[in-house]
């Protein structure tokens, strides 16, 4: 996918768009007092919530009252699963329409979260539309029902799904982007956001440790442990990274999914499942990390590429996604890899958050 302009990346046609809102809050100890029971006080919001939805032509929405980080990924079936810390929301935006409301009648929440899934087609084309919905139902709540409430956050998620090998399986044809920042793009579509607001946009592949992958590298796979194979995936992607000018980057080898935020809102943790990543992009400072156990080895090694304020560049991230692709084909180059049988998913993500 070669750019005919620097600030335009040409991504396959059958690139997925996905975008999904996060609205949450913290619970006084006043709300849950309102109601008899905790199922009383999550199934009164939700009733309110759908009521509006409906109003309002949002067609898949939930209410998460668990203290679970709600994940989403496409799929062609309907699927809601649970871990211990996360639910996964599998769906198709093209016809997947639900409203669910998921808690714990055990225990009140510490945080209540009401996510919306974008439907429908051309979902880049209408987020602006989506978020303006999704802000005048969170209104309606804020002046009814949660009228004494803190202020309610929005999370703002949207990303674009490819194959970076599609066009060795066949599909030729490719759209030209320049991924303009979400605030530009919202602006200029009258979907007013508050100037106090957090931009984060990053791109994640992944690399599959398949059996080809073991037998190339099974002399560094041979040894007391794993920290030699790692080390050499690390040192290959931050030459290519520092290669390119990018210079917030980190790779993930320790069985954790990445998940990324503006450290002017998060810092760095992590659990058994999940790996937060905390990265400045106000400034020219590199910051390259990695998480791996030596002991353990992986199903797949997890990339982070985080764009900074000056890859923006007031004109969109096509150029940084370009350097992003260069950079992975390079660092993809030298492996046992099939194109034409095996995947290498590249994820653009752009998120924006602000207070309603």
């Amino acid at each position: 996918m070669v750019s005919l302009s620097q600030h335009r990346v040409y991504i396959p046609t059958t690139a997925r768009a996905n975008q999904y809102i996060l609205a949450e809050f913290i619970p006084s100890e006043s709300l849950y007092a309102r109601f008899s029971t905790l199922e009383q006080c999550y199934e009164r919001l939700a009733r309110q919530l759908f009521s509006s939805c409906d109003e309002y032509e949002l067609h898949n929405v939930h209410l998460i009252a668990n203290d679970k980080l709600p994940i989403v990924r496409f799929h062609e079936e309907s699927y809601c699963l649970q871990t211990a810390k996360q639910i996964l929301f599998f769906y198709n935006p093209r016809y997947h329409e639900a409203h669910k409301c998921i808690y714990d009648s055990n225990q009140p929440s510490k945080k209540i979260r009401l996510l919306f899934l974008a439907t429908g087609e051309d979902l880049r084309a209408n987020a602006a539309v989506f978020h303006s919905r999704v802000k005048k139902v969170l209104a309606l709540l804020q002046d009814t029902l949660l009228v004494d409430e803190p202020s309610i956050k929005i999370r703002d998620h949207q990303h674009l799904t490819y194959d970076l090998f599609a066009k060795a399986k066949g599909c030729k044809e490719s759209y030209g982007y320049k991924l303009r920042g979400l605030y530009q793009r919202y602006q200029s579509r009258q979907c007013l956001l508050p100037t106090e607001h957090n931009e984060i946009t990053y791109t994640t592949f992944s690399i599959p440790i398949t059996r080809s992958l073991k037998t190339q590298f099974h002399h560094l796979l041979n040894g007391p442990n794993y920290s030699e194979f790692y080390q050499h995936f690390y040192d290959a992607f931050i030459e290519q990274c520092a290669a390119k000018n990018l210079q917030l980057a980190a790779m993930v080898a320790n069985g954790t999914m990445p998940i990324i935020r503006n450290s002017k809102t998060d810092n760095n943790d992590g659990n058994q499942e999940l790996q937060k990543l905390s990265f400045t992009t106000d400034t020219d400072t590199t910051q390259y990390s990695h998480y791996w156990h030596d002991e353990k080895l992986v199903e797949s090694l997890h990339f982070v590429i985080v764009a900074s304020e000056k890859d923006e560049q007031g004109v969109g991230h096509g150029r940084f996604m370009n350097q992003v692709e260069s950079m992975i084909r390079t660092l993809i180059e030298p492996l046992a890899i099939n194109k034409e049988r095996q995947d290498i998913t590249v994820r653009f993500f752009q998120h924006i958050n602000h207070y309603l």
